[in-house]
């Protein structure tokens, strides 16, 4: 199973969360996510081309494989790079820049080349299922990218499902927000079931958050080890309600999702790339991470998250 983490950053230890059911299962796994950084770690807005990589093995236009050393411009490494170094083994890297249905194309071969039967799109926090409306949504972009991606990986001849771990941990969508999204998916037929990590799954995401920065993904451990209450994440700015549904994946038919709630993810259907998939969802006044970060680029640190707050029209 090629398990890939959709939202950039540390959503990759999403994508180990969820292949823990592959391996509780006798699969094989192999985890990965994209070349998109948060801000902190890349200043450079949008995620980074392949060609833009050093240290990676690309396995074609759109992925590639990386290891503990794998880096962008000015030396950063890829939340990919410290996962390879914590498992041990190559983690998948993909470059979401050509848009749904060359990735789509990409990821099916990929996994054709690492004898992977079956692509998981895993996202962490449940954003991937917006509407677009939610008044906490903030990076809808690169989830919808790949989950629009789906369509051409099943065309490839690879089935796909996608995943949700922690439920509301990246403080956009809230925990409710989210359940009612899985609700109109299992209402359309999609609900596949719900995995928690087991006592060795929790000890290997504990040791992996030590070396992968992620704040949503750590949030999810909390919520797995059964902390309730409220936690701030981004330097303050949101503010995570955790439950002990954050613990949980939720698995879902990619197919029903672009059918009933990922209503962003539908949106780009058909995008050629992915600046046309960010101009779709902003013509819709939805309010993305690339709009963020060419924003955030351009003004003094205090006033970055200020400017690139959605207005509730955009809402």
């Amino acid at each position: 199973m090629l398990c890939v983490g959709i939202g950039g950053g540390g959503d990759v230890v999403g994508a180990l969360a969820a292949s823990q059911l592959a391996v509780a299962l006798g699969c094989e796994r192999v985890v990965g996510g994209l070349t998109w950084e948060r801000r902190p770690v890349d200043p450079i807005p949008g995620p980074r081309r392949l060609n833009e990589v050093s240290g990676a093995q690309a396995l074609n236009a759109a992925v590639a494989l990386a290891g503990p050393d794998t880096a962008g411009p000015g030396g950063f490494r890829f939340a990919e790079s410290h996962m390879a170094r914590a498992l041990g083994e190559q983690a998948v890297l993909v470059d979401p820049n050509p848009g749904p249905r060359a990735v789509g194309e990409a990821l099916a071969d990929a996994a054709a080349q690492l004898r992977c039967g079956l692509v998981l799109l895993v996202d962490v926090g449940g954003d991937v299922l917006g509407h677009g409306d939610e008044a906490g949504l903030a990076s809808p972009l690169a989830d919808a990218v790949l989950l629009a991606a789906a369509p051409a990986i099943e065309a490839a001849g690879v089935a796909t499902a996608a995943a949700v771990f922690g439920a509301g941990c990246d403080g956009e969508l809230t925990p409710d927000e989210v359940l009612e999204r899985v609700s109109e998916v299992a209402a359309a037929g999609g609900l596949l079931g719900a995995w928690a990590p087991t006592p060795e799954g929790l000890a290997e995401l504990e040791r992996v958050t030590e070396a992968v920065p992620t704040e949503a993904s750590a949030m999810a451990v909390r919520c797995a080890r059964g902390v309730v209450g409220e936690a701030a994440i981004r330097e303050g700015r949101r503010l995570v309600r955790l439950t002990p549904v954050g613990g949980l994946t939720f698995f879902l038919d990619c197919g029903a999702m672009l059918g009933s709630a990922a209503r962003c993810a539908a949106a780009v259907m058909g995008a050629a790339d992915l600046l046309d998939a960010d101009t779709r969802l902003r013509g819709l006044g939805i309010a993305t991470e690339l709009g963020y970060e060419e924003g955030a680029r351009s003004l003094p640190e205090p006033e970055v998250f200020a400017a690139a707050k959605p207005s509730r029209a955009a809402r």
